[in-house]
């Protein structure tokens, strides 16, 4: 009861939040119905295409959703303990996240929906705007390098429900002893093959007019979880393949190469998903993942509901581990760049200004997409968090991957529906790998538009060009062999969670300059100001431990100098900023209309 108490005192709060801070926000930022948005008034039928608010709301969230809200709650609840994860993704997400993403997508409407890069450009200096192309490139790459590797290895060897370990294949897992309760992870990963090939179908049927939106929303969900069903039985074991062609491997060897090789097919897929029209792939697939997402929320919470209504469900893990966790790394700032997404992430930015802004119908859907979106996202990450309170302290599942424990929790919490567990895990994993699926090639395609603006690269070769550069980059990260024992995943997730909650500093940093330039108002540094200074001074100290901690091994290990440039980038930037809000103010024109 406990537990069920937690969610929906936070679904209330997060309500609440909507209702009164975001009509506040609404207000302070002028939105106006009667002002043509950049995708009616430039629509081109490929990046510029107007979206209705509910198929844009499902797409905007599966896009941001990605791996961040499951795995950075429960890897910090680990760390921490519970509660300071609730307490940060709660108030980050209200007075944080929430507002860095709404005010990334207006102040990209407000500028034709060029990028957040280019408000940098317009309001503070093209020194500024250079920098922060290469700082958020460079960022994109390892959102990409994460989240490959994190899905890749989902695909390869053999879970055991009963004691969370994996197994390197599943003749390995079968002779570790009876009484395990096995799911193939191939079976996940042809489902997710057979989902990535749905959505593609869909949209021709849509663009031709044979069906509405709405008509094959409700033909192709049902086919989603036809595909969820298929993959028990036509398990793609990759492993299996390699071993076939290589049989003096051994099972580890053969899953190591069967990753990088789902790892490379991966950034394949980002490369010719990000070249493909808005309608064909992006917009389908995101209102299947957005209904896949609320239903995964939905399945979550109301496990939540029956199981405590039913006494079957009590908090096992403690609220508050200490200020210190095991390996040394203190609740600031670790706690603030571990939990990134669901509760504030510079990520999001990029979605906002860099697809949404293209497809908003009118500026009044910002609130919902740009606030609420987050809010929901928050509410993910809780559900998230919920799935590692479940466990007892001293169980092995505590030691597996989060993507398991968020699976295992979500097959608990439909097991209280009576749904078979095994059926459960593979649609949570499914639920994963949407997330991470449209945060990839979005990636990809912001990725690419940003090379296009530096280089000045238009056209098709341009689109090319800028595409196979931003999907090749990572193939020398995830081709490398990884620490042992340590998933590649694991090795950039603290640089990952650095450079994004960075990246969300500057952000609000940016839209700080650009309406204190342009309405010269206090509240602009309530609203905007505070939680810049909050994320810039958590990240950078981040990044110093990490630079401090790698320093002696800095001629192997990449991570160091990477953050080293980070932090240089940051703080050219942060001196670019300064100085323009010290310049004399510009009209107040920019800041009401487009510009």
């Amino acid at each position: 009861m406990e537990m069920l108490a937690i969610v929906l005192t936070s679904a209330v709060l997060l309500a609440i939040a909507y209702a009164t801070y975001g009509r506040l926000l609404t207000r302070l930022f002028l939105l106006n119905d009667r002002t043509p948005t950049p995708a009616v008034s430039q629509r081109d039928g490929v990046d510029y295409e107007p979206c209705d608010t509910g198929p844009l709301l499902s797409q905007h969230f599966s896009a941001i959703a990605a791996a961040g809200p499951i795995v950075g709650p429960i890897l910090a609840g680990n760390m921490f303990g519970w509660l300071p994860a609730l307490l940060w993704i709660l108030g980050g997400s209200i007075f944080i996240g929430g507002v860095h993403d709404f005010a990334a997508l207006v102040a990209s409407v407000r500028h034709r929906a060029n990028s957040i890069i280019d408000v940098v450009r317009v309001h503070i200096s093209r020194r500024a705007y250079l920098l922060f192309l290469v700082f958020v490139w460079m960022a994109l790459i390892y959102i990409v390098v994460a989240f490959t590797d994190i899905t890749a290895n989902m695909f390869v060897g053999a879970l055991d429900l009963q004691s969370g370990k994996s197994y390197a294949s599943m003749a390995q897992a079968r002779a570790a002893g009876e009484g395990a309760i096995l799911v193939q992870a191939g079976s996940v990963a042809t489902s997710s093959l057979l989902y990535l090939l749905l959505p593609i179908v869909m949209g021709l049927l849509v663009r031709s007019g044979r069906l509405t939106m709405s008509q094959a929303t409700l033909v192709f969900v049902p086919l989603v979880i036809l595909a969820i069903l298929a993959g028990p039985l036509l398990p793609l074991n990759l492993d299996d393949v390699v071993r076939s062609f290589r049989p003096s491997l051994t099972p580890q060897e053969a899953a190591g190469l069967a990753v990088r090789c789902w790892d490379v097919f991966l950034l394949l897929y980002c490369a010719i998903a990000s070249l493909t029209p808005m309608w064909l792939l992006l917009q389908p697939r995101g209102q299947l993942g957005g209904i896949f997402l609320y239903a995964a929320l939905g399945a979550g919470a109301l496990g939540l509901i029956i199981g405590g209504l039913t006494g079957m469900q009590e908090i096992r893990q403690p609220a508050f581990k200490g200020w210190v966790d095991l390996k040394g790394n203190s609740l600031a700032p670790f706690l603030f760049i571990t939990i990134a997404c669901g509760a504030c992430s510079g990520f999001h930015a990029l979605i906002a200004s860099g697809t949404t802004s293209k497809q908003l119908s009118r500026e009044a859907s910002a609130k919902p997409i740009g606030y609420g979106a987050m809010l929901l996202e928050a509410m993910v990450a809780i559900v998230s968090l919920c799935c590692l309170m479940l466990l007892a302290p001293d169980s092995p599942l505590t030691n597996a991957s989060p993507n398991f424990i968020y699976a295992n929790g979500i097959s608990e919490f439909l097991g209280f529906m009576g749904l078979p567990r095994a059926l459960g895990l593979t649609f949570a994993l499914m639920a994963f790998n949407t997330f991470v699926y449209d945060t990839l090639d979005v990636c990809t395609r912001l990725g690419r538009f940003i090379l296009q603006e530096l280089f000045r690269m238009p056209g098709t070769a341009g689109r090319w060009l800028g595409t196979l550069i931003t999907a090749g980059a990572p193939v020398f990260f995830v081709t490398r062999q990884s620490a042992p024992g340590v998933p590649l995943w694991k090795q950039f997730w603290g640089l990952f969670g650095a450079s994004n909650q960075l990246l969300a500093a500057l952000t609000l940093l940016s839209v700080t300059v650009w309406l204190w330039r342009t309405r010269r108002a206090a509240w602009v540094f309530l609203v905007t100001g505070v939680g810049a200074v909050l994320m810039y001074v958590m990240s950078s100290w981040a990044l110093f431990t990490m630079i401090h901690a790698g320093w002696d091994n800095r001629g192997s290990d990449p991570v160091v100098w990477i953050a080293m440039l980070l932090l240089a980038l940051a703080a050219a930037m942060l001196v670019e900023a300064i100085a323009a809000l010290l310049r004399r103010p510009e009209s107040q024109q920019p800041a009401l209309q487009p510009a």
